[in-house]
């Protein structure tokens, strides 16, 4: 298995003010414009709101959106943007990664903040001082222009339907009955592939990622309609034990996923930030290693690390619901402590779990750990037998104050449950009541047959899937979608993406 070094994306914050204009003799006149959707999740006291930007004009490569507060509201944090207030008076200027908007391109940033009494929504917006009014005008004329022609209006971009990613941005997203929703209500399915790498390459001392992680690496994803990606990720790497490399642990492990994930949103997918590999040491039935470091598969997440690392994910990425949190990879707890009762017990609950030498973290626990930082992103949790098992899934859910949990499940041809038997028996009635992803699907024969019945299933019932991996690994030992990254598929990937041309966009 080949390892490369990651490409090192630039993640420095840059401020900038409003782009100043040079007029030039005999130059044609810019269009300039701009559209703005605002929405809010609120609670008592607090809210965190979405901003989508749309530039409606000429490009620009730098921009400030303004806009104040009609109500006291008060600015608490932000993401994907310098965020300042002054009074009433509030300024959004993009970062290093987000500052160009071609005519059409838009961007979603978001911010927490604090009202009383009432929290509504801005009366106007302006980008580099244009008013937001889903139109456009042409900018005033160069001194050798003839006098200007009246101001045009032009309507915005034709709206694109809400199950499928806008230009430029992947849609928030939250749970509503069984199915995955956009802020508008319309249904969305997760279908994509996972990114595998950020889980192994840093505490193997390797880099951050395994083959490129790049604008272009991107763009070749959605040339296979691919719209969802799910970002494995090490707990010990995240936090920056002394386990791992300085260089490849703490912040600079940090800024990389979130540079990343936010490079997945503005290209309209949907990433799904994941913890793959934990800390403890378990030597027990199936065991991955016998490393007490984050070096493979450990049968629950332990209670002294994973809650810090999802309060440092969740604070991330809290207020940009187009990222999802899937809270552990393959749980296997039933192997240690015995049976599927005690396994379920111990998945829900945490604590001491028999056959397992590590204090546990329980799901609920880590529900607790996302809701306490005030993120309100949707939830994922697999279920037993290395998220083959989902029999008890509804009967163990974990409490949520947003009711904001989706399931998952993982399938491959050598698993218990791999066929469509099973599937109508024990995923059919987890799907029929919660949201539910089939976030590992593949088959270790260099074939699709396999895939291609679960994905006939999982279309019928509304289930998404994403297949394992996008990496340049061997077909059968990955298994792997792709030979190289420029995206020509393996067989296996072959028939994942022949489907996906038929279900996705």
């Amino acid at each position: 298995m080949r390892r490369r070094l990651a490409y090192l994306a630039g993640g420095a914050v840059v401020a900038l003010g409003v782009a100043a204009v040079v007029v030039l003799p005999n130059v044609a006149r810019a269009a300039a414009g701009c559209q703005v959707t605002y929405t809010t999740n609120d609670w008592q006291g607090g809210f965190t709101a979405s901003v989508t930007v749309q530039n409606l004009g000429d490009p620009v490569s730098s921009w400030t959106l303004r806009f104040a507060f009609p109500a006291g509201q008060q600015l608490s944090s932000g993401w994907s943007a310098t965020w300042a207030q002054s009074g009433a008076n509030v300024t959004a200027t993009n970062l290093s990664w987000n500052g160009s908007l071609g005519t059409g391109g838009s961007t979603s940033i978001g911010f927490q903040g604090t009202w009383t009494g009432s929290n509504p929504k801005p009366a106007s917006f302006t980008l580099n001082n244009v008013a937001c009014t889903g139109g456009t005008t042409p900018s005033s004329p160069s001194p050798s222009s003839p006098s200007p022609s009246p101001s045009r209006s032009v309507s915005p971009s034709p709206s694109v339907s809400p199950s499928t990613p806008p230009n430029g941005a992947a849609p928030a997203l939250r749970v509503s009955g069984n199915k995955l929703v956009t802020s508008s209500g319309a249904t969305y399915r997760l279908l994509g592939v996972n990114r595998s790498g950020g889980e192994f390459a840093c505490i193997q001392g390797n880099g951050i990622w395994d083959g490129p992680m790049d604008q272009a690496s991107i763009t070749t994803m959605r040339t296979w309609k691919i719209r969802a990606v799910r970002v494995p990720l090490n707990e010990e790497c995240w936090l920056g034990t002394a386990d791992v490399p300085a260089a490849y642990g703490g912040t600079a492990y940090q800024n990389q996923v979130k540079t990343y994930v936010n490079l997945l949103v503005q290209n309209g997918i949907t990433p799904i930030v994941e913890m793959h590999w934990s800390y403890g040491l378990y030597t027990g039935n199936s065991a991955g290693c016998s490393d007490v470091k984050a070096t493979c598969q450990k049968p629950m997440p332990d209670a002294q690390y994973a809650p810090s690392f999802w309060t440092g994910v969740a604070n991330a990425f809290k207020g940009n619901d187009a990222v999802i949190f899937d809270l552990f990879n393959e749980p296997f707890p039933e192997r240690a402590t015995g049976n599927a009762t005690t396994g379920w017990t111990c998945w829900r609950d945490g604590g001491t779990c028999a056959g397992i030498g590590y204090q546990v973290a329980g799901f609920q626990s880590l529900v607790n750990a996302v809701r306490g930082t005030g993120a309100t992103n949707i939830i994922m949790i697999g279920g037993l037998a290395f998220s083959n098992d989902l029999t008890q899934w509804l009967a163990f859910k974990p409490t949520d104050p947003r009711n904001n949990l989706a399931a998952f499940g993982h399938v491959y041809n050598f698993n218990t449950c791999s066929n469509t038997s099973c599937y109508d028996s024990q995923f059919g009635p987890v799907a029929a009541q919660v949201p539910l992803s089939l976030t590992e699907i593949g088959e270790n024969d260099c074939a699709h047959g396999f895939i291609d019945t679960l994905m006939s299933w999982a279309d019928a019932h509304s289930v998404g899937y994403l297949g394992w991996t996008w990496n340049t690994w061997p077909c059968n030992s990955g298994p792997a979608l792709i030979t190289d990254y420029n995206g020509t598929p393996t067989a296996f990937g072959q028939g994942l993406k022949d489907h996906l041309a038929t279900v996705s966009n």
